[in-house]
């Protein structure tokens, strides 16, 4: 059995234009609300969480109905065109309002920015959970997770062409003494992105044809489905795979708590215990993304032999054994050295080995029928963490000592590491082919 590169780079399409777009808004729209809006951290902090708070909600609502849709051109494309189409043409009225709103300002354009934000992360939430579970659709449960190392590297791929674009279109030396900056470009090309990566994604991938093809070669391995039938002949999760889907979702959240701490806080907690400006902490936050991004692929292929919830296990030790190494070179250190340069490298494909064996896991335990649905918990799971870990660690640091950030994460990873000792099942290893058969996949 071998894993179709090409398709699976194809599928990814969708998983960039998503990250595409996060960059974009991740990056932009603080900038529109604070410097053309005037609204204070406060209020510009609770409009960014908004797209967390909601995907608690929408991401398992359209998955799940993305489950229960039968169309000529599957059950996952017409989320993915709807929620792409409508985010397309959303995503560029907002720099039509930033500009009005710069030209002369008034209530009902704040109001109108808002709204046809809001309307933008609907649009999203539509088709985030139905693109994702396009790959375990159209992909034997045994090849998933190099498959999720494709989509994970794409996901990167997309937010890059968004930074590469910034870096180019809006210099520090073009932008300084602007009193607006005119962001409709950005907005127009990421949107062209999006629309050039779905609309290749829809030509190039048949959902019926490939999903009715994994469909077949599952029906030849019985011993691949985690669901029983009940004496009605319906499929049902034996208590025992539920069990280890709790651990597995608790075990997400905690892992989040940890990782998303430290992305969220490290640049504030560089500033207040060393003294270190952006540029320091932007550098090791960067070479954590490459670290990443390098390990993807090698890490599906490691995990395909030696199995996912190892492969979990080993780079959930690392995540916490680095936050508590972080501790040690942060507490008393007054600059940035090239050791937290390494660590962060480090941090990088430890949290490669947990991102592209977790969600392949989940699925795994899944009925075939409810793919969308399992994919929504998977994102509900990790939201949920990423609402509260900036809240809770913010709390901490304010009220007891910012020097608490690396203990926090190094806790909550520790945490991880043991609910996953209770994950039994969703393990799904690719079976070695010996003689003859090993050849014909050479073939392939």
């Amino acid at each position: 059995m071998k894993l179709n590169f090409k398709r699976t780079f194809f599928v990814g399409l969708a998983f960039l234009s998503i990250c595409s777009f996060w960059q974009l808004y991740d990056g932009v729209v603080p900038l529109i609300l604070t410097k053309t809006f005037h609204l204070d951290e406060t209020f510009t902090g609770a409009i960014m969480a908004a797209d967390n708070v909601l995907a608690l909600f929408l991401l398992p609502f359209f998955g799940g109905l993305s489950d229960r849709t039968n169309t000529k051109i599957g059950k996952r494309m017409p989320f993915i065109l709807f929620g792409t189409g409508c985010a397309v043409i959303l995503m560029n009225i907002l720099p039509l309002l930033d500009n009005s709103y710069a030209a002369g300002g008034s209530p009902f354009k704040l109001i109108s920015f808002i709204i046809v934000l809001a309307l933008l992360l609907v649009a999203m939430g539509i088709y985030r959970s139905p693109a994702v579970a396009l790959m375990p659709d159209v992909t034997a449960k045994p090849l998933r997770s190099k498959a999720n190392a494709v989509i994970n590297l794409m996901g990167t791929v997309g937010g890059a062409l968004y930074l590469g674009l910034a870096a180019v279109l809006y210099p520090t030396s073009k932008i300084k003494d602007l009193p607006h900056v005119n962001y409709q470009p950005i907005f127009l090309i990421v949107s062209a992105i999006m629309f050039v990566a779905v609309g290749l994604l829809f030509l190039l991938i048949k959902e019926p044809k490939l999903v009715k093809e994994t469909q077949e070669e599952e029906k030849k391995h019985p011993e691949w489905n985690l669901a029983t039938t009940d004496d009605s002949g319906k499929e049902v999760l034996p208590k025992a795979v539920k069990k280890s889907l709790a651990f597995l979702l608790a075990s997400i959240a905690l892992w989040f708590i940890a990782y998303n701490g430290i992305s969220t806080w490290f640049t504030t907690y560089v500033d207040q215990v060393m003294g270190e400006g952006l540029g320091g902490a932007s550098t090791c936050l960067l070479i954590g993304t490459i670290g990443a991004a390098v390990m993807f692929i090698p890490i599906g292929i490691i995990a395909s032999k030696i199995g996912r919830k190892k492969m979990i296990m080993i780079g959930v030790a690392m995540l916490s054994s680095c936050f508590l190494l972080g501790t040690i070179l942060t507490w008393n250190a007054h600059k940035i050295t090239v050791p937290m340069y390494i660590l962060f490298a480090v941090v990088g494909a430890a949290w490669a080995s947990i991102n592209v064996n977790s969600l392949p896991m989940v699925v795994e335990m899944c009925k075939g029928s409810d793919v969308g649905k399992f994919t929504g918990y998977y994102y509900t799971a990790s939201m949920a963490a990423q609402v509260v870990t900036p809240i809770i660690a913010g709390f901490l640091m304010r009220h007891i000592s910012y020097r608490i950030l690396f203990p926090y994460s190094t806790i909550f990873a520790a945490l991880a590491f043991v609910t996953m000792i209770f994950v039994k099942h969703g393990d799904q290893k690719a079976e070695a082919k010996r003689g003859i058969e090993a050849f014909e996949d050479m073939e392939d």
